[in-house]
């Protein structure tokens, strides 16, 4: 662990002040949409990586926006005269906004980043100096409880969680709050936690600066400050690093292996309401003789369908390499880098592990006597948010629960919208060596189908039942009708499981 200091906090019980410093903000344009006009696409896009050169280049004028973009992101003083011009500058000092240095300018005490909403909304997201984002050049400090901002994993995560109304809401390791923000928008009641106290605070001011709900802050581990009290919807982004030591309070979750990862899954069950949705992100070990989708299987509380997608899979030292660049060790001390290394390949060793997997689990609370469980890899681009995408998943499960073969023969459908078909085969072929039915929206799936599944989907708009048009192509192709009604629901059953069909 760094000896890293952290810079005191503004004070997060004067939401006036917050709200003043937000209509100061949003007069200069300090939003997401502003920054783009100002920065350009590239030197915007590099802020993102914490590459701050060409927003530097961009901003070597004197307009409030300029002024803003260097106090605020690129963390340089400024002069007190031009400041005062453009914020309330007193209540700033007095709570701890900002700091006078040496001479005439004062200098920001948190990174503040113009953050989009979902439907417009301009939000603020606020960090510690430096750490507003994360990647491989490592984080701008590395004191154990540096609260970091916005990254992929997060807005990932925000992406992917259904936004359906709610009557309560948890975000569970809070961090800079981006998630219970996000919550905020359809949630009654909006509760956040964390282990580390200073990411209650940052979430506080967060929430104040984007003119947000408060939410009700408690420190924590786990389910520990909330209890046995249930929610409609729960998120966690949790420091789910796999790692032999708990350096860093956001990355680290200081059990064993993917035990925290582990223990949250399986805690999740009995906090969520009927109905209920959490969304997690996670790190999970490849074990030398165990399966990864049974391991993730044993995850699954009881009484709770999932969703589990497995993204990306890094071997051990590949694993080892990136966090090791994110808390920047590969910039410090060449031996003290190697023995991390080193420790980090020891522990893995010890427990046979061979790969990370990294990925999405979702689950919901179901009264159905037998819960569906999908484990599946699905590395390929996806379409965010995809959070209407996950909620149709659970629908289309219900309803093929609730339907035998016969009554999906009985059913209509209708083919999803844009979905497009390809013929595989070698040119001048007169028949295709196989069909393919490919999403353009959503996870941008493709399913391998044959040539009566082709021409079903082709005809479906919903004005027959599937049966009749079964019956329609065993004559067209001389198949015997019964056959055919016999063979084919199982294909359509995955056709509707995966998106492709959807219930007229």
């Amino acid at each position: 662990m760094s000896n890293a200091s952290l810079s005191p906090l503004p004070s997060a019980d004067r939401p006036d002040v917050a709200a003043r410093l937000r209509e100061a903000l949003l007069g200069a344009s300090f939003t997401a949409d502003g920054l783009l006009e100002l920065l350009g696409a590239p030197a915007y896009a590099a802020l993102s990586r914490s590459e701050t050169v060409p927003a530097l280049r961009a901003t070597r004028g004197d307009t409030p926006l300029e002024l803003l973009v260097r106090l605020f992101l690129l963390q340089q003083p400024v002069p007190h005269a031009r400041v005062a011009d453009v914020l309330p500058l007193g209540d700033c000092l007095e709570h701890g906004w900002l700091v006078r240095t040496d001479g005439e300018e004062v200098a920001a005490t948190v990174d503040v980043r113009p953050y989009g909403g979902p439907d417009g909304e301009d939000w603020f997201i606020v960090s510690d100096l430096g750490c507003a984002v994360g990647g491989a050049g490592g984080i701008g400090n590395r004191a154990e409880g540096v609260v970091l901002g916005v990254g992929g994993a997060s807005t990932t995560l925000a992406g992917l969680t259904v936004r359906t109304p709610v009557r309560a809401a948890l975000d569970l390791g809070t961090g800079s709050g981006i998630q219970a923000l996000h919550a905020s928008g359809h949630a009654t009641r909006v509760t956040a936690t964390d282990v580390n106290p200073r990411a209650l605070h940052i979430t506080a001011l967060t929430l104040a600066l984007s003119g947000a709900p408060a939410a009700d802050l408690r420190e924590g581990s786990l389910f520990e400050p909330v209890g046995e009290e249930t929610y409609d919807l729960i998120v966690s982004n949790p420091p789910f690093v796999i790692s032999p030591g708990a350096r860093l309070t956001y990355r680290d979750g200081g059990m064993a292996g993917d035990d925290l990862c582990r223990t949250l899954v399986r805690q999740t069950g009995r906090r969520l309401a009927e109905g209920g949705f959490a969304h997690f992100l996670a790190n999970w070990q490849h074990v030398e003789g165990q399966e990864w989708t049974e391991r993730l299987r044993s995850w699954v509380p009881d009484g709770c369908d999932a969703w589990i997608v497995q993204r990306e899979v890094q071997d051990i030292t590949q694993y080892a390499e990136l966090w090791l660049r994110d808390a920047g060790d590969h910039r410090g001390d060449v031996a003290a880098y190697e023995a991390r290394y080193d420790a980090w390949l020891d522990e893995f060793e010890a427990r046979g592990v061979k790969a990370v997997g990294f990925g999405w689990i979702t689950l919901r609370r179901t009264a159905a006597a037998e819960p569906s469980v999908t484990v599946e890899e699905w590395p390929h681009p996806v379409e965010q948010p995809l959070g209407e995408t996950v909620r149709a998943h659970f629908d289309r499960l219900d309803y093929l629960r609730e339907n035998d073969d016969a009554a999906l023969l009985a059913a209509r459908f209708t083919l999803a919208g844009e979905v497009v078909q390809e013929q595989v085969g070698l040119p001048g072929a007169e028949d295709p060596e196989h069909v393919v039915l490919r999403q353009n929206r959503g996870m941008r799936r493709a399913t391998r189908v044959d040539t009566v599944g082709a021409g079903f989907a082709g005809v479906c708009d919903g004005t027959m039942t599937a049966g009749r048009i079964l019956d329609a192509i065993a004559q067209l192709v001389g198949e015997d009708p019964v056959a055919l009604r016999d063979r084919t629901p199982a294909q359509i059953r995955l056709l509707v499981e995966q998106g492709f069909l959807e219930p007229a």
